[in-house]
């Protein structure tokens, strides 16, 4: 038997060959998308065909049942199938179920089918006697009068939904249709649909209708006393019920009120219950402060320093920049109306760089050099760069965070080395004082400004395809920055350099530390 195509397909075929237009297979193959085997293997079923039955063949209905003759069913499907029609009025006048019917079924013929395929076989006795569905004896309804029918069906046509689903169901139940189709057709559970008959059999139509909804006041006191208990628990920390967070979530109330209260309320209950209360989650603003005790001491103590900076004294403000991976930057940029810069969210990175600079405020210039890591070793590198760059100076400060490399044992001592007299005179080198900023005091680092306005300038919208071209552009960046300042001292801060989140001086005032530049 050549494979088998769809009947469109067979019934043009055979219109073709009843017409002799078969002229090129080639050309009909293609037309009806099968190869010129399977075309040639019909052809030949059908000139058999055509042979043996040809005074019946010409009909295309009985043309196709010869091609495609049913299966015999065997003796085993024969018997079964003497049950179907008592076994079918049983199932519209009892309450018995189909699997109550196999049971008996198999008691009888213990060598019979199995669950599954008695149903399948069942299902087909259905449809060739005209029934399309089994009946739904179990949750029929089997007396209902005449008013409520009419008051169904009125039901049925009114755009409440409630009204017209119950309608509709019971309807359908009187009728003997299967719960599943009914569930489907509402959109419903078949628990649903089975409640509706439960409360139409059990207390009738007005129960199903015209129930009056009394609000149980137990349960609206334990609803109120849940949502105090909830508000109560907001007010607490969550370390107090041993959550290790430093506000709450919906997830962890839920968590904290199973704990505290011995019952469990869902996260949806608990959003629900915040939102009645005017409660809901917003994100905090950051403040600029500090915790450190000494803030006013330290802050103090710089000051006076500026206000009473010698001639031959210079201050550095000291910080690092990064590591920043080399790929392509989004940020600001210039387009035209209606288009939109757009940069890859995952790249493979050209390299990583770290810029480890100080600023001097009196000059407004920067000194810097890159480096592989931040420690201690880079903070020595950078003191022993300025005691080189600034020699003949008499005292230099140094203003930098909190960074643990900044206060290190080993740069203590190797300032102290730098401040002997012995080493001062060999080497013309300044006396060196520390001037430590506050503890998370970053907005008071001005050289974080200079930071904000070099990655604006060269690191935002860029594509370096190296970190050595990423190098030349820092380093030109600030060798014309401290060209600007040598010819305009007065204007620090402004006008050109005006990218810079704030003027390049110190002030108590200042938030340096912009975390979108970095």
């Amino acid at each position: 038997m050549p494979n088998r195509i769809p009947v469109n397909k067979l019934r043009l075929l055979f219109a073709l060959y009843k017409q002799n237009k078969i002229i090129s297979k080639r050309r009909i193959a293609q037309t009806l998308k099968i190869t010129r085997n399977t075309l040639k293997n019909y052809l030949t079923k059908f000139q058999n065909i055509n042979g043996s039955y040809s005074e019946v063949a010409e009909d295309e209905k009985t043309f196709i049942g010869l091609l495609f003759p049913q299966r015999v069913k065997s003796k085993r499907e024969n018997q079964m199938y003497a049950f179907f029609p008592a076994i079918h009025a049983r199932l519209e006048n009892t309450d018995l179920t189909l699997y109550d019917e196999w049971e008996e079924y198999i008691r009888e013929v213990p060598q019979g089918f199995k669950t599954t395929q008695f149903y399948h076989h069942y299902s087909k006795w259905l449809k060739s006697i005209g029934i399309s569905t089994k009946p739904n004896n179990r949750w029929r309804i089997k007396s209902m009068s005449e008013e409520e029918v009419l008051q169904l069906k009125k039901f049925r046509q009114s755009v409440n939904r409630q009204k017209w689903e119950r309608a509709v169901a019971l309807l359908d139940a009187q009728n003997g249709v299967q719960l599943e189709i009914i569930a489907k057709k509402l959109d419903r559970s078949r628990d649903a649909v089975k409640d509706w008959i439960k409360a139409y059999a059990l207390g009738g139509f007005d129960t199903l209708f015209n129930k009056k909804r009394i609000p149980n006041e137990d349960i609206a006191l334990s609803l109120k006393v849940k949502r105090a208990n909830l508000i109560k628990l907001i007010h607490e920390t969550p370390r107090l019920h041993g959550i290790n967070r430093a506000s709450w979530s919906l997830k962890t109330l839920s968590a904290a009120y199973r704990e505290a209260f011995g019952e469990s309320m869902s996260m949806t209950t608990v959003s629900e219950y915040i939102r009645a209360e005017g409660y809901s989650f917003k994100k905090a603003r950051e403040t600029l402060t500090s915790p450190d005790p000494l803030y006013r001491e330290k802050l103090q103590k710089i000051t006076a320093i500026l206000s009473n900076l010698g001639a031959k004294e210079k201050f550095f403000s000291v910080d690092e920049f990064g590591p920043f991976a080399v790929k392509m930057k989004g940020g600001r940029v210039l387009v035209k109306k209606g288009e939109n810069r757009t940069y890859p969210q995952f790249q493979k990175s050209k390299g990583c760089l770290i810029c480890t600079a100080a600023l001097e405020l009196s000059t407004n210039q920067v000194t810097h050099f890159y480096s592989t890591k931040k420690d201690t070793e880079e903070m020595i590198r950078l003191l022993e760069v300025l005691l080189k760059e600034y020699s003949g100076q008499e005292r230099i400060f140094f203003s930098w965070d909190a960074a643990s490399w900044h206060a290190s044992k080993k740069l203590h001592e190797k300032i102290k080395q730098v401040n002997e007299l012995e080493y001062r005179i060999a080497n013309d080198t300044p006396l060196v004082e520390l001037a430590p900023l506050p503890a998370s005091a970053q907005f008071l680092n001005v050289i974080e400004s200079v930071f904000s306005g070099m990655a604006k300038g060269v690191i935002h919208n860029s594509d370096y395809q190296s970190v050595i071209e990423c190098k030349e552009a820092i380093d030109r960046y600030f060798a014309e920055r401290n060209t600007y300042f040598k010819e305009h001292p007065k204007r620090a801060g402004n006008k050109i350099w005006g990218k810079e989140k704030v003027k390049s001086v110190f002030s108590e005032i200042n938030n340096c530390k912009d975390e979108r530049w970095r």
